[in-house]
C-alpha cells in the first residue's frame, strides 16, 4: 500500500500536540503503535472509538478499554466462534483509542458456522434461565465489590493477632483487596460480553433476512419492528418522572426548589406529606441511582448516588415541565402501535414459508434485544460505579499517606503502578523507614496531568490509513455506524458545504437551534427544544431527551445508544456524521432529517 495515497494519515506520521510530546510514556507498550511493526500496522484500517471513549485516557482508566476489548474478543473468537468476526485490535494515539476489527479468513468462516449455531443456539433456546443466572452472577459480583474495604495500616499490629498465631500482617489484606478489586472488574467485563454479541447477532440475522425479502426496505423500518422495549436502562429516568409527579401531587414543588439538595430535602421533611415523598426518594436510590451521567468507562464519571445534585437537577426540570403542561413520559404506546403496524404490513407481503421464518427471527430478536440496553445498567453503571468508588477510596487513603495531593490523583498511575505504591507503603510501614513515592509521585502526577490535559484539547483524527474496499463486518456497521460511505464522508469533511450526511438513526424532521456538548457536565446548558449535537451520547442522558427536539452525533450506527434512545423517545436522530460537533456551533439553526440521515446548517 502507498501510505502517502491513503485517505487518512498513518499513525506513524501523526505528530504529538505541543506540550504532550512525551505522551507515550504514560501508556503501556502493548497499546502503542510500535515503529518495528509499521509495515503491518499501516496495512490495517483503524477508526477512533470515540463512541465509547470520547476523551483521552488517564493511565489507570486504560483498564476499561483493555478489559473490554479482550473480553469482546474472547466471546467472538474463543467462546461463540462468530463466523465472520473475531475481536478488535486496539492502539492509543495521542491519548485516544483506535480500533481495527479482525475478520475471519474467508476459507475458515464456513467451518465456524455449525460451532456457532450449536453454542449460540443453546443460549437462544435457554435465554430466560441463562439470563436469570447471569443477573445472579452480576449481583453477586456487585456485592463482593461493595464488601471490599481499604484501611490504613495501623501503628502496631493488634496484640491478639500476634498472640493468636495468625502470622500475617495487614499488608497481606491490603494487597489482596486491591488484587480482588481488579479481578472483580475483569470478571464484570467478561459477564458484560457473555450475552451482548448474541443480542446483536440475533438482530443482525433478522435484519439480513428482511433485507433479502425487501432489498429496498429502510433500515429504520426494520429497527422499528423491535422498538418499544421496556428496558431497565430507562428505570432511573422513569423513577425521576414518578418522583416529579408525586411532588406535584403532594404540593412539594416549592420545597424541592429550595437551595441545595440538603436544603430541599430538609424543606420537604418539614412539609405536610413530606415523609411520603422522602420515602419514595430513598426507595428509588437502591438500585436506580447507581447511574452515571457518563458511560462508566472513566474514573471521572459522576454517579447519581454519590452526587445527588445530578438527579435533583433532572427532577426539578421534570417538575417544571409538568407545571408547564408537558407530557414527560416516553410515547411507548405510540411506538408499539407503529411497531405492530409496520411489522404486519411487511409480513403480509411474504408467502407462508417466509412468514414462518420471519416470525421465528423476529420473536428471537424481541426476546434478546432488551439485553443490548439492559446490561448497561447492571455493568457500566452499577458494577463499575462500585468499582470506581472503591478505587477513589484507595486513592484517598494513599493521598492521606502523602503519596499525592488530590483525592483522584491515583488515576494518573496505571493499575500496576498502583500496586507498586502499595508495596512502597507496606515496605516503609514494615521497616519504619521512609516512603520513596511521597517524593516521586507528586511531580510525576503533575507531569502526566499536563500531558492528558494537552491531549484533551485536540480532537482526534477520525481514522488511520486506507479502509477496505467494502466494510462488511456487521458489528462495525450496526454499532459504530462505520460504512464505506461514512468513511468517504469523513475524508471529505473539510470540503463539505452546509449539508452533513450520516446514518438515519431515528425518523422525523426537525428544525431548531443547535447546542453542541462535549461532556455530560454540560447537560445543564441544554434549553428546551434545542438540537443536541455531540460526539456521542450516553444512555444516561435519557433525562434530557424529553427536552431536546433532535440529536446529532459524530459516531454511531443504527444500534448505537443514541439511535436506540431517540427511537424510544420518538425523536429524530442522525448518527455517524463524523464531524458534526466540529462543523456545527452552538446557536446555529439546523435541520435534522432522521428519515434520510442529513443535517443542514440553515444559518450561522
Amino acid at each position: 500500500m502507498d501510505v502517502k495515497a491513503s485517505l487518512f494519515p498513518s499513525a506513524y506520521d501523526v505528530p504529538a500536540p505541543q506540550g504532550a510530546e512525551d505522551w507515550k510514556s504514560i501508556y503501556p507498550y502493548y497499546m502503542q503503535f510500535q515503529p518495528s511493526r509499521r509495515e503491518t500496522e499501516d496495512q490495517k484500517f483503524w477508526f477512533c472509538n470515540s463512541q465509547h471513549w470520547p476523551t483521552p485516557f488517564k493511565p489507570f482508566d486504560c483498564v476499561m478499554v483493555e478489559f473490554a476489548t479482550k473480553c469482546l474478543g474472547q466471546y467472538n473468537t474463543r467462546h461463540l466462534l462468530v463466523p465472520p468476526a473475531n475481536g478488535v485490535d486496539y492502539r492509543i494515539l495521542n491519548g485516544y483509542v483506535y480500533f481495527s476489527p479482525i475478520g475471519v479468513e474467508p476459507s475458515k468462516i464456513e467451518a465456524r458456522i455449525p460451532e456457532f449455531l450449536d453454542r449460540a443456539g443453546h443460549y437462544y433456546q435457554n435465554w430466560d434461565s441463562l439470563l436469570a443466572n447471569w443477573k445472579k452472577k452480576v449481583l453477586a459480583t456487585i456485592d463482593e465489590l461493595n464488601a471490599l474495604s481499604f484501611e490504613a495500616l495501623p501503628d502496631v499490629v493488634d496484640a491478639e493477632k500476634v498472640k493468636g498465631g495468625v502470622g500475617l500482617d495487614p499488608t497481606t489484606d491490603l494487597f489482596a483487596t486491591y488484587d480482588k478489586a481488579i479481578h472483580l472488574c475483569y470478571v464484570t467485563w467478561q459477564y458484560h460480553f457473555e450475552f451482548l454479541n448474541l443480542g446483536y447477532a440475533a438482530y443482525l440475522d433478522f435484519f439480513g433476512f428482511v433485507k433479502e425479502q425487501f432489498p429496498s426496505i429502510p433500515d429504520q423500518a426494520i429497527a422499528k419492528m423491535v422498538q418499544g422495549v421496556d428496558s431497565e436502562l430507562f428505570r432511573p429516568d422513569d423513577e425521576l418522572k414518578k418522583l416529579a409527579k408525586l411532588a406535584v401531587e403532594l404540593g412539594l414543588v416549592d420545597a424541592l426548589n429550595t437551595g441545595s439538595v440538603d436544603d430541599a430535602l430538609a424543606a420537604v421533611a418539614a412539609a405536610p406529606n413530606g415523609q411520603k415523598w422522602l420515602d419514595a426518594w430513598k426507595a428509588s436510590q437502591d438500585p436506580w441511582f447507581n447511574f452515571t451521567s457518563g458511560n462508566g468507562f472513566y474514573s471521572s464519571d459522576k454517579y447519581w448516588i454519590d452526587h445527588l445534585d445530578i438527579p435533583m437537577g433532572y427532577l426539578r426540570d421534570y417538575i417544571q415541565r409538568l407545571l408547564d403542561g408537558d407530557e414527560i413520559m416516553r410515547p411507548t404506546e405510540k411506538l408499539l402501535s407503529e411497531r405492530d403496524r409496520i411489522t404486519a404490513e411487511y409480513r403480509e407481503m411474504m408467502d407462508e414459508e417466509a412468514q414462518a421464518v420471519f416470525d421465528g427471527k423476529l420473536g428471537l430478536s424481541r426476546t434478546v434485544f432488551p439485553y443490548v440496553e439492559d446490561h448497561n445498567f447492571y455493568i457500566e453503571h452499577w458494577a463499575l460505579g462500585v468499582f470506581w468508588r472503591k478505587m477513589r477510596e484507595l486513592s484517598q487513603l494513599l493521598a492521606d499517606q502523602g503519596f499525592w495531593q488530590n483525592p483522584d490523583d491515583m488515576f494518573y498511575l496505571n493499575r500496576n503502578e498502583v500496586r507498586d505504591v502499595l508495596w512502597d507503603y507496606s515496605s516503609a510501614w514494615a521497616t519504619g523507614g521512609e516512603k520513596a513515592g511521597t517524593d516521586y509521585w507528586p511531580a510525576e502526577i503533575e507531569r502526566r496531568r499536563k500531558i492528558v490535559d494537552t491531549l484533551a484539547a485536540q480532537p482526534p483524527i477520525p481514522a488511520l490509513n486506507n479502509p477496505p474496499e467494502v466494510i462488511t463486518e456487521p458489528f462495525t456497521i450496526m454499532l459504530w455506524g462505520i460504512t464505506s460511505e461514512s468513511i468517504q464522508r469523513w475524508a471529505q469533511a473539510d470540503t463539505a458545504g452546509d449539508d452533513l450526511q450520516g446514518m438515519a438513526g431515528s425518523p422525523g424532521v426537525v428544525e431548531g437551534v443547535a447546542r453542541v456538548l462535549r461532556s455530560p457536565d454540560q447537560l445543564g446548558e441544554l434549553q428546551k427544544g434545542e438540537v443536541l449535537v455531540t460526539p456521542v451520547t450516553a444512555p444516561s442522558w435519557a433525562p434530557v431527551f424529553g427536552k431536546i427536539s433532535a440529536a446529532v452525533t459524530d459516531i454511531g450506527g443504527m444500534m448505537s445508544h443514541a439511535a436506540i434512545v431517540c427511537r424510544e423517545y420518538g425523536l429524530p436522530a442522525v448518527t455517524g456524521t463524523g464531524n458534526a460537533s466540529s462543523r456545527i456551533k452552538t446557536g446555529m439553526r439546523v435541520r435534522v432529517n432522521g428519515n434520510d440521515g442529513t443535517v443542514t446548517i440553515l444559518d450561522e
